[in-house]
């Protein structure tokens, strides 16, 4: 990844370029400034930082083409910094302005406070792309409109409700995303864009297109999802170049039987629609996505699940873009595309009132997960909060069914006030892997589905009383009378641990333990009077044979991180088949059976290993779009069924080793060695990606790695490693250095290899073009040949070695550094170009082949030296060979000496 410099060296910088004075600045190279961008969007105070050297003038301003700017600064300062750009950058190509770096307290991206741009902007005569994402523009501001020369224009999260006409006079424009704004209505002269190749309007409220849509003649992608599209007019079927039509989450009823004509189509995307009919060149075409829609049934009055409401109540079917819905006294039932619904019974609310939701990625300081929780669906988020109904309301979540149901229940979780707490869940199946869970709900804030131990809970009374686990039979806990003055209230968890793994975690065939107890409890911490705790023995253990000298009883109380052993402190009365113990006060209980003396370190990796999740993480670069990367962690039974299914659209390598985590666990992905991530995304850290991994959602992203203009038709090789918890300081270079680092506490997790190839018909300069590989032989018909084949053959296995092999062939060191300097984003360029500029140079002196062979034994490689020896060796027999047949050689001739003739060409080994 390039380098990156903190505040306090950047001011450092400025400092130094303030000493030396402004002559000194232009030849000076600035230590934050890479090549011809400038990225100021991580640093605080990157307006001051840039107003800064607009003030100094250094020469590599003059030469900008790429900045990055945050948009979380004063509003005044930003304007300021922005004003300044035509006069100080006026080469500026890429210009990013966007939020969505910083988070509020529930993990929600913070829009940027850009709310216009200065008119001068209007004056960079070279800019062609433009990155206004995640800011709070209401009106696209006036100067964009007189960007002649914008070929893309990206804003999506604003506050846009409109685009104005004006927009249809960009000539240069073919990319244009405005996703996730409030736009009801497009301007018909958006038809104009003749040169539009791609088009993202998703997740807005657009309830019609206007017929000049259809004059995109050029447009390739076009995607209309999650909007409010009850029809779609005809002239879509004039979109002759159109390769991808993305109309999901919609309220269609109809599509025109046209877009099956459409030449060049190969995905039309029609999910969770309304259409219950369908032209058959529609229905039958294999490039059709059709899920989720009612197809062939008869338009109901009202939907059959949940429930029907009379004829006061009425019906919404909302995609997910649409942000509120309105809820009446007559009440109403209502329905998102995502699987979630709604049923407001009549007089839930006295007046009428707006309700607003989110759908939000799990993060960890939203999700209240225990320690043998797990996560079945995203968190939903209900507005306002705390209003209460006068009716409760029904809600049904959409969720994934849990790995192991066996003595686990699911159950809705909610916030009330400052705490979580589950709600009493029904569920509801319609399909096998359609699962709902139903709640009732008396006021609106967070909620998720969550799979539990099977909990139990009773009210203590003066009086005392019993509480049984439902999971486990045996498991008991009995209060005395007196136990307590005040009734309180008790639950209890009960979590079975497999054998065999503790058998292999211990490496002993006789090991058992019994269930996991939790008890916990509100009001004073101890009991007036001891209670009675009754535990199954140890599965295989009976109390008639058991060797007391070999049982333990554990206890553990949040947040200590070890377990006690509490054997001798108690008295443990032995049944047939049961342990009964006397405790004050509650926590984790947990009887051991082994010849281990010291358990407490062993059940604390027992308890862990309960919470483990076994995954593999993947990394695929996407067919149509080499940009893009697909980076995933799955569990392990997943793996193979998600590459399948992927095939057809991703290459990528294999998935990587095992690795254990725990659910809920945070990690990063980290591109290395050339290979740059955009730093704007939401969900990036400090450079690098991060992840929440849940085992039982998918665990997906979708990154651009980076942009056609940041490349340069040049092509990006390098890797991407996984780390959990916080992010390392410095990241090892290669796969092999990692492994070499990683232990049983390590940060570094897995690490593999991507490449992606150069853009066909890519525009501008590639880095390294001078560097020629014509065809060229070196050495000698006396020591043999080394073809151009051979050469890259050698180039390909040099690696990070190449700079002592260099030094060895007499490259000087000035010229090793330069060639770093030059093509420091790809390490295969570096060598080829030391490689073969060293062998032109050589090129008919003899012993040259001699030399090679020699550096190369020299920087301890005898592996590469081995195999040029091996490639001359059949070189040289080939050549006589070709000497014999022609006769320009009796048989027993031996190897051909300096006044033979030239030979042919030789043959590539």
């Amino acid at each position: 990844m390039a380098a990156t410099v903190e505040g306090p060296e950047l001011e450092a910088a400025a400092a130094a370029g303030d000493a030396s004075g402004d002559s000194d600045a232009g030849s000076r190279a600035l230590p934050f400034l890479g090549g011809n961008r400038l990225s100021l969007d991580l640093y605080p105070g990157g307006c001051q930082q840039l107003l800064h050297l607009c003030v100094q003038q250094p020469l590599q301003l003059l030469h900008l083409e790429f900045l990055r700017l945050s948009t979380h600064e004063d509003p005044q300062l930003l304007e300021a910094t922005l004003a300044q750009l035509p006069q100080s950058l006026s080469c500026l190509r890429s210009l990013v302005l966007k939020g969505g770096q910083r988070r509020d307290t529930l993990g929600a991206c913070l829009r940027g406070a850009l709310t216009n741009l200065p008119a001068g902007l209007s004056g960079l005569a070279h800019l062609a792309h433009l990155d206004l994402s995640f800011n709070s523009l209401e009106t696209l501001p006036a100067c964009v409109l007189q960007m002649r020369g914008l070929g893309a224009l990206l804003l999506s999260h604003n506050c846009l409700s409109e685009l104005p006409e004006a927009l249809g006079a960009l000539p240069a424009l073919t990319f244009l995303t405005v996703t996730h704004n409030r736009l009801q209505t497009l301007p018909p002269a958006l038809g104009a864009l003749s040169t539009l190749q791609r088009l993202d309007l998703s997740q807005n409220l657009l309830d019609t297109l206007p017929p000049e849509i259809g004059g995109l003649g050029s447009l390739l992608e076009l995607n209309l999802a999650s909007n409010r599209l009850q029809s779609l007019p005809a002239s879509l079927a004039g979109l002759r170049s159109l390769r991808l039509l993305v109309l999901h989450s919609n309220l269609l009823a109809s599509v025109p039987a046209d877009l099956a004509r459409l030449p060049l189509l190969t995905r039309l995307d029609l999910r969770d629609n309304q259409l219950r009919d369908l032209p058959p060149e529609l229905l039958d075409a294999p490039f059709v996505r059709l899920q989720g829609n009612p197809l062939g049934e008869a338009s109901p009055d009202a939907p059959s699940s949940p429930g029907r409401l009379g004829p006061s109540g009425s019906n919404l079917l909302l995609a997910p873009s649409s942000l509120s819905f309105p809820v009446t006294p007559r009440g109403c039932s209502v329905t998102l595309a995502c699987g979630i619904r709604l049923q407001f019974p009549a007089g839930a609310t006295a007046t009428p009132i707006t309700i607003r939701y989110r759908l939000l990625l799990p993060e960890p300081g939203l999700v209240p997960l225990g320690p043998h929780d797990a996560l079945l669906s995203h968190v939903l988020e209900l507005q306002p909060h705390g209003v209460a109904f006068q009716q409760d309301v029904g809600l049904w979540l959409l969720f994934t069914p849990p790995r192991a149901r066996r003595c686990r229940e699911v159950v809705v979780r909610t916030r009330n006030d400052n705490s979580w707490g589950d709600l009493e869940t029904y569920l509801e199946e319609e399909a096998p892997q359609r699962l709902w869970a139903h709640c009732q709900v008396p006021h609106f804030s967070w909620f998720l589905v969550v799979s539990r131990p099977v909990s139990n809970a009773c009210l203590v009374p003066p009086e005392g009383t019993l509480l049984c686990s439902s999971g486990h039979p045996g498991v008991k806990v009995i209060f005395p009378p007196g136990a307590t003055e005040e009734p309180r209230r008790v639950s209890m968890q009960v979590v079975r641990m497999a054998g065999r793994e503790l058998q292999a975690l211990l490496g002993e065939p006789e090991a058992a333990v019994s269930p996991l107890l939790c008890l916990s409890q509100s009001g004073p911490p101890s009991f007036l009077r001891p209670v009675t705790v009754q535990l199954p023995l140890p599965s295989g253990i009976t109390g008639l044979s058991l060797d007391r000298s070999r049982l333990h009883l554990l206890y553990w109380a949040p947040p200590a991180a070890t377990w006690d052993d509490i054997t001798a402190q108690v008295v443990l009365e032995l049944t047939h088949l049961y342990a009964r113990f006397q405790v004050t006060h509650f926590s984790w209980y947990w009887l051991w059976y082994t010849t281990k003396n010291c358990v407490g370190g062993l059940a604390r990796k027992a308890w862990e290993r309960l919470r483990l999740h076994r995954v593999n993480l993947i990394a695929l670069q996407r067919r149509r779009d080499p940009e893009q990367v697909l980076l995933q962690c799955l569990p392990r039974n997943k793996v193979d069924a998600t590459l399948r299914r992927l095939l057809e659209r991703y290459r990528g390598p294999e998935p990587s080793d095992t690795v254990e985590m725990f659910e809920g666990e945070e990690f990063f992905a980290a591109f290395e060695r050339g290979i740059d991530v955009d730093a704007d995304r939401p969900d990036c850290v400090e450079g690098r990606i991060c992840f929440v991994f849940y085992s039982h959602l998918k665990n997906v992203k979708e990154v651009y790695v980076t942009t056609t203009l940041d490349r340069e038709a040049q092509a990006v090789r390098g890797q991407v490693s996984f780390y959990r918890g916080a992010v390392p300081v410095q990241v090892p270079e290669e796969a092999e250095a990692a492994r070499q680092r990683k232990g049983a506490d390590a940060l570094w997790m897995a690490t593999l290899p991507i490449k992606l190839p150069r853009l066909r018909g890519s525009e501008g300069p590639r880095r390294g073009a001078g560097l020629s590989l014509a065809p060229l032989n070196l050495g000698d018909a006396e020591t043999g040949f080394l073809t151009q084949s051979n050469l890259l053959s050698v180039a390909g296995r040099l690696g990070l070695d190449w700079p002592a092999v260099a030094l060895h062939l007499g490259v000087s060191y000035r010229e090793v550094q330069r060639i770093r300097h030059e093509f420091r984003d790809d390490l295969d360029e570096q060598i080829r170009h030391m490689l073969f500029s060293w062998a032109e140079r050589q090129a008919g002196q003899p012993g040259a082949v001699g030399l090679l062979v020699q550096a190369l034994e020299q920087s301890d490689r005898q592996d590469v030296a081995e195999e040029v020896r091996t490639v001359l060796e059949l070189g040289r027999r080939k050549y006589q060979d070709g000497i014999r047949r022609t006769g320009l050689a009796p048989k027993d001739a031996a190897l051909p000496g300096s006044s033979a003739p030239q030979p042919p060409e030789p043959a590539q080994a």
